[in-house]
């Protein structure tokens, strides 16, 4: 069953999502910074617009490496999030060799237990993106992920297959997907994400998609989400499934 993930900064982008036939909303504040920990007040009001599942992002800058107080502060925000409706976050980091983080990664996902997340495009930022790939594939094996047939953990990864985005990444995210049916899975390929490259992703087995600007009047973060626009992704995601 394919997914369709719509970027949420508002209640009105939540409720848009929801109208259009969204399947979930990855909330998040600040996309000039490509995005951070939203106010938990904010998720709330979300919640009572959008039965949606909401997976909420725990990043506190605009880079992927964190520090120890950086780390305290998002584990409390987990709690209020996750009292305030979100079922699900999204996170990941790397370290100062441009590695991923799993100690740091690990200590947030350990909080957020058992609920499911997404390791999000701090992969596509490593300093080797290929050698990355299989450390954040082991996250998911290690924490009752998409193929592990447990429920919460890491169950998928966010993705472009390039820091450049979808255009440059696609060759990158079919490969990987064709090379590991159970890999493909966790694949969700998001990041300048156009609707020429969905067939194509479809048909390498990745089912997962992730939109932002594509739902948004004028391709603009100022914009709100269209409910119009989530409907025409619903069915041209829906369509490659079946093709």
């Amino acid at each position: 069953m394919p997914l369709l993930e719509v970027i949420a900064l508002t209640v009105a982008d939540a409720r848009a999502a929801q109208e259009g036939g969204a399947d979930r909303v990855e909330v998040v504040a600040d996309m000039v910074a490509d995005g951070l920990t939203p106010d938990p007040e904010v998720v709330a009001r979300m919640r009572q617009v959008t039965s949606l599942p909401m997976r909420v992002m725990l990043r506190a800058n605009s880079g992927f490496r964190t520090t120890g107080p950086e780390l305290d502060r998002l584990r409390r925000a987990a709690e209020d999030l996750r009292e305030a409706g979100a079922d699900g976050f999204v996170l990941g980091f790397l370290d100062s060799f441009g590695n991923v983080d799993t100690a740091a990664t690990g200590k947030i996902a350990t909080v957020v237990a058992p609920l499911p997340w997404t390791f999000h495009r701090a992969l596509d930022h490593a300093a080797d993106p290929a050698a990355a790939w299989p450390v954040v594939r082991d996250l998911a094996e290690g924490s009752g992920g998409a193929d592990s047939g447990m429920d919460g953990g890491m169950d998928t990864v966010l993705t472009a297959g390039s820091p450049r985005g979808v255009d440059a990444g696609v060759e990158t995210l079919v490969r990987r997907a064709a090379e590991d049916p159970a890999a493909a899975g966790l694949i969700m390929a998001g990041g300048g994400l156009r609707r020429k490259h969905v067939a194509v992703l479809a048909a390498a087995g990745v089912g997962k998609f992730h939109v932002g600007t594509a739902v948004r009047p004028d391709g603009s973060w100022e914009r709100p989400v269209d409910a119009a626009l989530v409907r025409e992704w619903r069915t041209l995601v829906a369509a490659a499934a079946r093709d």
